[in-house]
């Protein structure tokens, strides 16, 4: 079997005692984003999978969206990342 080589770790160990691999990444061409793959996405770069500029350059993100994203998870939880919801957490 062949692994390829990957600058970091393999599979970094949840705060919930799960633990979280490469392969539970979004795919890197990913258009629709809801927010499980956003909390994926911010989780692994929280948890040190991958690095910020790792998770921006294979998702195309700008700096401002993972931010947004991170701060949103941190403050409000994975809800808060639902389009739907955007109203109820928005900052007054």
């Amino acid at each position: 079997m062949y692994l390829k080589k990957l600058s970091g770790p393999r599979a970094v160990a949840l705060p919930g005692g799960k633990s979280m691999t490469r392969a539970d990444l979004p795919d890197a061409g990913t258009q629709r984003w809801v927010a499980s793959r956003k909390a994926t996405v911010v989780r692994a770069v929280m948890a040190g999978l991958i690095t910020k500029d790792e998770a921006m350059g294979m998702y195309d993100l700008s700096d401002e969206e993972l931010e947004s994203w991170t701060r949103a998870v941190s403050t409000h939880g994975e809800a808060a990342l639902r389009a739907t919801r955007v109203q109820k957490y928005r900052q007054p």
